[in-house]
């Protein structure tokens, strides 16, 4: 995902740098080419030879050492990065480069850098929320400097509060954000749902189905990956809520539909890929279901049809996709959907099929537009994410 990407890794004196070793093997899995850059006092918490036998870049810490390849290392480096993140960023470093400060390495790399710059700052709680420190980070940010929030917990010092950096995965997931992919829904507003809905039968019960939201959140991660402003309606789900989408959680079928048609007119791509309950329970005046003697069924009602709604009451330039889920007849019968529900693109896949259905982490998947059929090849959902929003982009 990141090949050919150059990613500078700024390493500070925090105790946090013991979990930047490990972002930076996460960013070699991944393709991309890293390079370090340690301040002296960063060396006293992590010794750079590690960086140096995971990256297999020399870690560069003294402004002055000539044991380099480039006449002017710092500048060199800094026209090959596509992003720059300080972690842990210590307040001393946030200081210096929001004041224009560039006395070592790190801080005349960074200063020289014409990329996109993340900045996750690491202290102690007081620290953190000292007024002066506050203020550099707001600085940062209004010359275009990302800030990654701290988290809260307890620190280093044994004190509960915010001032931890997030765990790896979070900052590796801000890299992928930046430079993963082209940003070619940028200005875009895009609306997925995913998950299972829930009809509640009584306090204890409830009907439901087997979607595990995967898909769905596959496509919303895509999508933002992609610079789309992502809105993410969704059911119950076994993986968790994207980074950088917004979340709308809903548990009943006409909770979603109140949350999706409220959203619907201001969205350029509506791609509705939650698997809804498609009955309800029936309740009576009296709030109960009669029922004759020894009779165990429940009395259901339909719920409604969202993406019939959203086709009868599409925008002008608005895409809308649906998904139909077949066990027999699959082509006929997602092809009728797209007329019938007024679709731009239904994609279609069987049960049946090796590799596809519910929670599986691949999917095969049949394009259908008013164009005809494009069977895609077995790919993860992932990838299939990014072929559904390639064929929206072509309609």
């Amino acid at each position: 995902m990141l090949t050919g990407k150059t990613v500078v890794l700024a390493v500070t004196g925090s105790i946090a740098a013991y979990k930047i070793p490990n972002l930076a093997r996460m960013l070699k899995k991944a393709g991309c080419n890293v390079h370090v850059l340690m301040t002296q006092n960063a060396t006293q918490f992590i010794n750079p030879i590690t960086f140096e036998s995971l990256v297999a870049n020399k870690c560069l810490i003294d402004t002055f050492d000539r044991n380099f390849q480039y006449s002017v290392e710092h500048v060199a480096l800094a026209k090959q990065a596509d992003v720059v993140m300080v972690a842990p960023a210590s307040a001393n470093v946030i200081g210096k480069i929001a004041n224009g400060l560039a006395d070592d390495m790190l801080t005349t790399t960074v200063m020289a850098c014409p990329c996109k710059k993340i900045i996750s700052p690491a202290m102690n709680h007081n620290m953190f929320h000292n007024p002066i420190v506050q203020d550099n980070i707001e600085k940062l940010r209004r010359f275009g400097y990302e800030i990654v929030a701290p988290d809260r917990g307890m620190l280093a010092n044994g004190d509960t509060g915010d001032g931890r950096m997030p765990e790896e995965s979070v900052l590796f997931q801000y890299i992928l954000q930046e430079i993963a992919c082209e940003k070619d829904l940028a200005g875009k507003k895009v609306l997925v749902t995913a998950g299972a809905t829930r009809e509640p039968i009584d306090p204890v019960r409830f009907i439901t189905n087997h979607s595990s939201g995967k898909m769905g959140c596959a496509i919303a991660r895509a999508a933002a990956l992609r610079g789309a402003e992502v809105t993410l309606v969704h059911g119950h789900m076994d993986v968790p809520v994207p980074m950088f989408v917004h979340s709308v959680p809903v548990t009943t079928a006409e909770d979603m539909f109140w949350e999706v048609t409220a959203a619907a007119p201001e969205q350029d791509f509506i791609i509705k890929a939650a698997a809804v309950a498609d009955y309800t329970p029936v309740t009576v005046a009296d709030g109960k279901i009669k029922k004759k003697e020894g009779d165990m069924s429940i009395p259901l009602k339909r719920t409604r049809d969202i993406l019939k709604y959203l086709g009868e009451h599409k925008q002008p330039g608005q895409k809308i996709c649906g998904f139909s889920m077949e066990t027999d007849d699959v082509l006929e019968n997602s092809a009728k959907k797209l007329t019938s529900k007024n679709c731009d693109m239904i994609c279609a896949n069987s049960l049946r099929t090796a590799g596809a259905g519910f929670g599986v982490d691949t999917n095969v998947i049949t394009l259908i537009t008013r164009d005809g059929f494009d069977t895609l090849d077995l790919m993860t959902k992932e990838q299939a994410a990014h072929k559904i929003l390639d064929r929206l982009m072509t309609l």
